[in-house]
Protein backbone atom coordinates (compact mmCIF):
# COMPACT_ATOMS: atom_id res chain seq x y z
CA UNK A 1 0.00 0.00 0.00
CA UNK A 2 1.80 3.10 -0.59
CA UNK A 3 0.03 5.31 2.30
CA UNK A 4 2.26 2.42 4.22
CA UNK A 5 5.41 3.51 1.84
CA UNK A 6 5.06 7.25 2.16
CA UNK A 7 4.73 6.98 5.97
CA UNK A 8 7.99 4.72 6.33
CA UNK A 9 9.77 7.34 3.83
CA UNK A 10 8.32 10.50 5.86
CA UNK A 11 9.15 9.06 9.07
CA UNK A 12 12.66 7.78 8.21
CA UNK A 13 13.63 11.44 6.80
CA UNK A 14 12.04 13.68 9.59
CA UNK A 15 13.76 11.42 12.40
CA UNK A 16 16.98 11.86 9.79
CA UNK A 17 16.80 15.69 9.82
CA UNK A 18 15.82 15.65 13.53
CA UNK A 19 19.65 13.95 13.97
CA UNK A 20 21.01 15.86 11.49
CA UNK A 21 19.79 19.09 13.83
CA UNK A 22 20.95 17.54 17.13
CA UNK A 23 24.96 16.30 15.47
CA UNK A 24 25.98 19.86 14.73
CA UNK A 25 28.81 20.44 16.98
CA UNK A 26 28.44 24.31 17.75
CA UNK A 27 24.74 25.06 17.97
CA UNK A 28 25.42 28.82 15.73
CA UNK A 29 26.61 26.83 12.72
CA UNK A 30 22.79 25.52 12.49
CA UNK A 31 22.24 29.39 10.99
CA UNK A 32 25.72 29.92 9.14
CA UNK A 33 25.53 30.80 5.58
CA UNK A 34 29.38 31.07 4.63
CA UNK A 35 29.60 32.35 1.08
CA UNK A 36 28.12 30.20 -2.02
CA UNK A 37 25.44 28.82 0.28
CA UNK A 38 21.83 30.66 0.35
CA UNK A 39 20.22 29.05 3.07
CA UNK A 40 21.33 27.98 6.44
CA UNK A 41 20.65 24.40 7.73
CA UNK A 42 18.20 26.15 10.09
CA UNK A 43 16.48 27.76 7.37
CA UNK A 44 15.38 24.69 5.68
CA UNK A 45 14.58 22.54 8.87
CA UNK A 46 12.05 25.99 9.32
CA UNK A 47 11.17 25.33 5.38
CA UNK A 48 10.93 21.55 5.73
CA UNK A 49 8.58 22.06 8.55
CA UNK A 50 6.52 24.35 7.00
CA UNK A 51 5.79 22.69 3.84
CA UNK A 52 4.65 19.22 5.96
CA UNK A 53 2.26 21.36 7.87
CA UNK A 54 0.84 22.82 4.83
CA UNK A 55 0.81 20.42 2.43
CA UNK A 56 0.34 17.41 4.58
CA UNK A 57 -1.24 18.63 8.30
CA UNK A 58 -3.53 20.99 7.44
CA UNK A 59 -4.83 19.36 4.55
CA UNK A 60 -6.04 15.81 5.26
CA UNK A 61 -4.86 16.35 9.40
CA UNK A 62 -7.02 19.57 9.68
CA UNK A 63 -4.56 21.33 11.77
CA UNK A 64 -5.69 24.87 11.09
CA UNK A 65 -2.00 25.41 10.17
CA UNK A 66 -1.35 28.67 8.67
CA UNK A 67 1.81 28.76 6.61
CA UNK A 68 4.16 32.07 6.94
CA UNK A 69 6.88 30.62 3.94
CA UNK A 70 8.79 34.16 4.16
CA UNK A 71 9.89 33.52 7.72
CA UNK A 72 10.92 30.18 6.79
CA UNK A 73 13.64 31.91 5.54
CA UNK A 74 14.12 35.37 7.61
CA UNK A 75 13.91 34.07 10.95
CA UNK A 76 17.51 33.43 12.65
CA UNK A 77 19.05 32.10 15.70
CA UNK A 78 15.73 29.86 17.08
CA UNK A 79 17.28 27.41 19.30
CA UNK A 80 18.08 24.19 18.62
CA UNK A 81 15.61 22.44 21.18
CA UNK A 82 13.28 24.46 19.37
CA UNK A 83 13.79 23.54 16.31
CA UNK A 84 13.72 19.58 17.12
CA UNK A 85 10.45 20.53 19.30
CA UNK A 86 8.95 21.10 16.02
CA UNK A 87 10.44 18.67 14.05
CA UNK A 88 9.02 15.87 16.47
CA UNK A 89 5.52 17.89 16.42
CA UNK A 90 5.78 17.49 12.76
CA UNK A 91 6.24 13.51 12.39
CA UNK A 92 3.38 13.62 15.07
CA UNK A 93 1.22 15.33 12.76
CA UNK A 94 2.48 14.01 9.35
CA UNK A 95 1.58 9.99 10.90
CA UNK A 96 -1.83 11.43 12.28
CA UNK A 97 -2.66 12.88 8.56
CA UNK A 98 -1.18 10.29 6.25
CA UNK A 99 -4.00 7.90 8.56
CA UNK A 100 -6.97 9.84 7.27
CA UNK A 101 -5.86 9.36 3.81
CA UNK A 102 -6.88 6.14 2.17
CA UNK A 103 -5.71 4.84 -1.23
CA UNK A 104 -8.60 6.09 -3.06
CA UNK A 105 -7.76 9.79 -2.11
CA UNK A 106 -4.32 9.30 -3.98
CA UNK A 107 -6.37 9.23 -7.18
CA UNK A 108 -8.02 12.40 -5.91
CA UNK A 109 -6.99 15.83 -7.52
CA UNK A 110 -4.58 17.62 -4.51
CA UNK A 111 -6.99 20.37 -3.27
CA UNK A 112 -4.19 23.13 -3.58
CA UNK A 113 -2.42 23.70 -6.93
CA UNK A 114 1.18 23.89 -6.24
CA UNK A 115 2.56 23.99 -9.31
CA UNK A 116 1.51 25.08 -12.83
CA UNK A 117 -1.38 22.20 -13.17
CA UNK A 118 -3.74 20.33 -11.05
CA UNK A 119 -2.17 17.14 -9.86
CA UNK A 120 -3.02 13.70 -7.97
CA UNK A 121 -2.82 13.61 -4.26
CA UNK A 122 -0.35 10.52 -5.05
CA UNK A 123 1.83 12.72 -7.33
CA UNK A 124 1.66 15.68 -4.34
CA UNK A 125 2.76 13.20 -1.20
CA UNK A 126 5.67 11.63 -3.25
CA UNK A 127 6.59 14.58 -4.69
CA UNK A 128 6.50 16.03 -0.54
CA UNK A 129 8.96 12.75 0.01
CA UNK A 130 11.44 13.69 -2.67
CA UNK A 131 11.60 17.73 -1.58
CA UNK A 132 12.16 16.39 2.08
CA UNK A 133 15.27 14.11 1.05
CA UNK A 134 16.48 17.00 -1.43
CA UNK A 135 16.79 19.60 1.68
CA UNK A 136 18.01 17.19 3.93
CA UNK A 137 21.03 16.41 1.99
CA UNK A 138 21.58 19.87 1.67
CA UNK A 139 21.10 20.14 5.67
CA UNK A 140 23.82 17.06 6.18
CA UNK A 141 26.45 18.60 3.31
CA UNK A 142 25.64 21.76 5.48
CA UNK A 143 26.64 20.84 8.66
CA UNK A 144 29.61 18.71 7.36
CA UNK A 145 30.72 21.66 5.73
CA UNK A 146 30.53 24.06 8.67
CA UNK A 147 31.21 21.94 11.32
CA UNK A 148 34.41 20.60 10.32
Amino acid sequence: MLIDSLKTLFNRDLHKLKTEIESYQNESNIWKTPEGITNSAGNLCLHLIGNSNTYIGAEFGKTGYVRNRALEFSLKNIPRTDLVSKIEETIFIVNTALDNISEKDLKMEFPILVFEKKTSTEFMLIHLTTHLAYHLGQINYHRRLIDN
